[in-house]
């Protein structure tokens, strides 16, 4: 049998090599739970790190004493951040904090319950976090902000319907899906997550999502299409020095320290560098997968804005693939990408 034919991206005219395809704006995105228990400071809304890059490399290196060389290369600006007066959420900037209680900040933020275990969201955040360890993949709490969303909206139907063209799978696939997300014994977890998830946010405009069978597409939905989004202070700044033009020797030794810095970094935080999150992105969504991709995803803002960056020339009529696995994995054989991909 022919596999279904989802949805694809074609370019519509020639793009060159390093040429931006497209930079895109998420319609919802969330950081990661146990990211930001353990401290990866980032705005509520974009995303973006919130610590300088001297903080950033103190805490992962666990060492206060740390002294960054050119420190004005750091873009952190705390003077522009701002806390909700109700919940104390940090955002990057009052642009952030607006559009964020614009879009479901009114109906999730908790106020002063914000550090008490029995609010229903707060019962639902911690029962998520105990079946999604690290490494993360996804959080619960986007699809709540899909669902505040839509409880905010004016025109709900416009934000239903946004939320419907990401793509949708069969009962089986997203049976297959849940039980990826959730382990072996995703069944059970599932319905104490919906249980907890319809106590903390039911509407009745949504109340399919909150079926079990609605329960589970939404869960597909997020597992299928998100997109991870990592940010990064440090890496900012790294890249910010190794534009700087200095003298030979200079850059020797500036180099030399950054690249013993990631070593003492990897050892005392392993791969965890990066305030992480997840988000849907109606245009990435479409790419689909190639081992030998023409384009790639990243996030040089230090936000949720996603660039998409041609890897090599793309005629019109091409389609754009990205790779869906980093490229530690895609230089593994054959069997076991495919294994990883499934």
């Amino acid at each position: 049998v022919a596999p279904r034919q989802g949805k694809g991206l074609f370019a519509t005219k020639n793009i060159g090599k390093g040429e931006t395809v497209f930079v895109e704006r998420p319609v919802v995105s969330s950081q990661f739970l146990w990211n930001a228990l353990y401290n990866y400071r980032a705005c509520d809304h974009c995303l973006r790190a919130l610590e300088t890059a001297e903080e950033n490399a103190q805490r992962l290196l666990g060492k206060s004493s740390l002294v960054l060389p050119h420190p004005e290369q750091c873009s952190i600006r705390k003077d522009l951040h701002q806390q909700c007066p109700r919940c104390q959420v940090t955002y990057c900037s009052a642009e952030c904090r607006q559009a964020a209680l614009e879009q479901y900040h009114q109906v999730l933020c908790l106020g002063p319950s914000r550090d008490d275990p029995t609010h229903p969201l707060n019962k639902l955040q911690e029962a998520w976090r105990n079946m999604h360890y690290p490494p993360e993949t996804s959080s619960i709490m986007l699809m709540a902000r899909m669902v505040a969303t839509v409880k905010q909206a004016k025109d709900k139907e416009w934000w239903i319907k946004a939320f419907s063209q990401f793509c949708s799978k069969t009962a089986n696939e997203e049976e297959e899906i849940a039980h990826k997300l959730l382990g072996d014994k995703f069944k059970g977890q599932l319905e104490l997550l919906r249980l907890l998830f319809t106590e903390a946010l039911y509407d009745e405009h949504l109340s399919r999502w909150f079926t079990p069978e609605g329960f589970r597409s939404l869960f597909a939905l997020v597992g299928t299409n998100g997109q991870g989004i990592g940010t990064s202070s440090l890496s900012q700044w790294v890249h910010a020095c190794d534009a700087l033009d200095l003298p030979m020797l200079q850059r020797e030794e500036l180099d030399t320290f950054i690249d013993q810095l990631y070593k003492d970094i990897e050892k005392e935080s392993g791969e965890f560098l990066n305030c992480e999150g997840s988000g849907l992105y109606v245009l990435q969504s479409c790419c689909n997968h190639s081992c030998i991709p023409n384009a790639e995803t990243s996030f040089p803002d230090n936000n949720f804005l996603l660039h998409l960056t041609a890897l090599e020339d793309i005629e019109a009529g091409e389609e754009i693939c990205i790779s869906y696995l980093d490229c530690c994995q895609r230089e593994r054989s054959r069997h076991s990408r495919n294994k990883i991909l499934r």
